[in-house]
């Protein structure tokens, strides 16, 4: 029944064209800035490992696939974040959600950087 519904309904079931999302039709989908950060991701990149100023994360989403590698480093006189960058595997949410997380965590202290949260109210 559905499938008959559907294909009466312009669009309904089909995937997108790619031309529709050049256009940005899906765009809606995510906020603007995730977008953008999706488009021309941010400090992509690695630090050395070696460098005593340097930290790094690991994580990964099993569920579904996702695996990003955050580096930080951390100016030893004031506790500042002074540069980050990422390296992620998976989909565009996680790319864009992992640059932007380098953008919100420079210039903060260890502890205002971990304050930030995956929720509306997070740091911006």
């Amino acid at each position: 029944m559905l499938r008959h519904v559907g294909n009466r309904i312009p669009g309904l079931g089909q995937r997108p064209s790619s031309a529709a999302v050049a256009q940005g039709v899906f765009q809606r989908l995510y906020h603007e800035r995730v977008v953008d950060h999706y488009n021309n991701p941010r400090n992509v990149g690695s630090f050395d490992k070696n460098d005593p100023t340097v930290g790094t994360g690991l994580v990964g989403a099993p569920a579904c696939g996702d695996v990003m590698k955050l580096q930080i480093k951390v100016d030893e006189k004031t506790g500042k974040i002074t540069d980050a960058c990422f390296k992620t595997f998976g989909c565009g949410s996680a790319i864009a959600s992992s640059s932007l997380a380098t953008e919100w965590v420079k210039g903060r202290t260890m502890e205002e950087a971990l304050s930030i949260k995956n929720t509306v109210h997070s740091v911006v």
